[in-house]
């Protein structure tokens, strides 16, 4: 009886484990967590993705572009206030990832736009993208899309899903 226990504990820890690393994705020091986007309307052009990245070098790393078959263009980006207007700006030279450190793209800050997307992100697709970092190079991962109404825990600041992403209504360029 102990032992069918232990097994069972066993055999459901190794399912967490596997659960939660399938949304990990790895290139030397670099890790990439749970990259996802809303799904989006027929007919919207853009889209927001979000990450998180970890970097367990002693050296910082950064993440210079991203690149995906399912935009015309894809961006880094990140919000700022400026005079109380909040303002979507792309991120010129890319996003540092301190050594030892992490950068969480959130609503709210830093973001991957897909921009002239070439189809709707419907609920439960995927959608493939490389991650092109300095140092640990390209990191192909795949970014679930997840329903118009998703929160992940723990994302505060300004969420972009009242939007309209097709002209960024709300938001100045």
């Amino acid at each position: 009886m102990m032992i069918r226990s232990f097994a069972m504990a066993a055999a459901l820890s190794l399912c967490a484990a596997t659960t939660a690393w399938a949304d990990s994705y790895k290139a030397g020091q670099i890790q990439v967590d749970d990259p996802w986007v809303r799904a989006t309307a027929p007919g919207q052009p853009n889209g927001a993705g979000y990450l998180k990245i970890q970097n367990a070098g002693q050296a910082a790393d950064r993440l210079l572009s991203v690149k995906s078959d399912a935009a015309g263009r894809v961006e880094v980006h990140t919000i700022v206030n400026e005079n109380g207007v909040a303002r979507m700006r792309a991120v010129d030279g890319g996003v540092e990832v301190p050594a030892g450190g992490e950068v969480k793209f959130a609503p709210g800050g830093y973001h991957v736009m897909f921009m002239k997307m070439k189809g709707a992100f419907k609920e439960g697709a995927d959608v493939p993208a490389t991650l092109t970092f300095e140092k640990a190079g390209d990191v192909a991962v795949t970014f679930k899309v997840q329903p118009l109404s998703y929160h992940p825990g723990g994302s505060g600041g300004h969420d972009m899903s009242g939007h309209d992403m097709g002209g960024m209504k709300g938001m100045k360029h």
